[in-house]
């Protein structure tokens, strides 16, 4: 898929590790990068090999045999040559990917977000709520004052706090979790419990390894909290390729041999395919494409006809998930309420309304939004039984609604379509799905 870019999207036990940090004044050239190192090789082994370089790392992670680390050019070049070293990449950034479409609202009278209702989980539609599922949101944290959201005391964070300071992930956690009570909104799962994995900061930008040591939290603590964590989501990313960090696709991979299934954004870059996203290329997660959730208006001469409901998102990254590589698109889902033909003929996003930092409500789009869908029918399915990554993958794509004939073509100019209607997640049919 192919389309333009209007909004301007980039196509009680708390943990606290410290902020990635410079252990020495940077050498020549110096930058942050992470090594992967062969498996046997301990922290204090990684600690001494990376001084010896000339280089300080400043976080080991546990469940992957890598560290993030400062290093200059010479000492890169250092490790690369040693036998101990499989790797050395850049830290790259990765940030949120989702926008507010509005400037919010103070706490109101329950309502259920048009996304919610597309995909049959509004209250009462199924037998399940998420009750006894742990929800991990990998973000900028969860505002654990909001009074339409359950957090657990137990949380993750690569700052001072677990507290969210931007907004995004107390937005997504909503979506996910909201629960069901007499203000705000209501979430796909609204008995689930939330857990903050604050890796992103109050601009909403991480780095992989910020991320990895949000993953490594998880696989060390998902049985031991209470309820146990069966589901990740990570509405963040960066453009990259499958194999540019084996050390982040590792962290990721700790987690779904565990039997935790990781829902990701598919990106708000239309131009690009999702096999060009980190970390939706990855073939263990489920990564999650945007639509509109109900039809928007329309007050253009040329194109008098308004964007229907489950039409592509003008912002969202897509591509045909392929059996054999497990690359692809799992599902869609809406990442936005409704999109809007203006009398300049530009498309305008109205967001998905859920949890807003500080009370109240906000309405947010991108595939940010997205994939929390996804991830609430997941604690669903996984309140119903015990299932694997791969169980939930091909449960969500067989019981998906308008196979075939959903995700519509986008209006937008540049837009192609990519070979696959996949159709929009259904918590009915992911429940019945065999």
């Amino acid at each position: 898929m192919r389309m333009m870019n209007a909004l301007g999207f980039v196509t009680a036990l708390v943990l606290v590790a410290p902020v990635p940090g410079h252990a020495q004044a940077p050498a020549s050239g110096a930058s942050d990068i992470i090594v992967l190192f062969r498996d046997g090789v301990t922290p204090a082994e990684r600690e001494r090999l990376l001084r010896q370089s000339g280089g300080a790392g400043n976080r080991h992670f546990r469940n992957v045999p890598a560290s993030a680390a400062r290093a200059g050019t010479r000492s890169r070049a250092f490790l690369e040559r040693h036998p101990d070293v499989v790797a050395v990449v850049p830290d790259r950034d990765v940030e949120t990917l989702g926008k507010p479409t509005s400037t919010g609202s103070a706490t109101a009278l329950q309502g259920i977000p048009a996304g919610v209702t597309r995909i049959g989980a509004q209250p009462g539609a199924v037998a399940f709520t998420g009750s006894g599922v742990g929800v991990a949101i990998v973000d900028t944290g969860i505002d654990t004052a909001h009074a339409d959201l359950t957090v657990a005391a137990s949380c993750f964070t690569v700052y001072t706090a677990c507290q969210d300071d931007e907004g995004h992930g107390t937005h997504v956690a909503g979506i996910v979790a909201a629960r069901n009570n007499a203000i705000d909104v209501v979430g796909v799962a609204p008995d689930a419990t939330l857990y903050a994995v604050k890796v992103l900061n109050r601009r909403g930008r991480g780095s992989d390894s910020t991320i990895m040591a949000g993953l490594d939290w998880i696989a060390d603590h998902a049985a031991l909290v209470a309820p146990p964590i069966r589901v990740v989501n990570m509405s963040l990313g960066r453009q990259g390729t499958l194999d540019d960090n084996p050390a982040l696709r590792a962290s990721v991979q700790a987690l779904t041999r565990a039997g935790i299934t990781v829902v990701v954004a598919a990106g708000n870059d239309g131009s690009l395919d999702v096999s060009q996203q980190v970390p939706a290329t990855y073939p263990e997660v489920i990564a999650v494409a945007s639509t509109t959730a109900t039809a928007g208006a329309s007050a253009c001469g040329v194109h008098r006809s308004p964007v229907a409901a489950d039409t592509a998102s003008y912002f969202t990254t897509d591509g045909e998930f392929d059996l054999v590589t497990g690359i692809g698109v799992s599902a869609s889902a809406p990442g936005e309420d409704h999109e809007d033909i203006g009398k300049n003929c530009v498309l305008k996003s109205v967001g998905i309304l859920s949890t807003r930092l500080g009370g109240g409500t906000i309405r947010m789009a991108g595939t940010s939004m997205a994939a929390p869908h996804v991830a609430g029918v997941v604690a669903l399915m996984a309140e119903q039984s015990a299932l694997t990554p791969d169980e939930a993958r091909r449960r969500l794509r067989l019981g998906a609604d308008a196979v075939d004939t959903a995700p519509l073509d986008s209006p937008a100019g540049g837009y192609t379509f990519d070979g696959e209607r996949e159709g929009v997640v259904s918590a009915p049919g992911g429940l019945a799905a065999p």
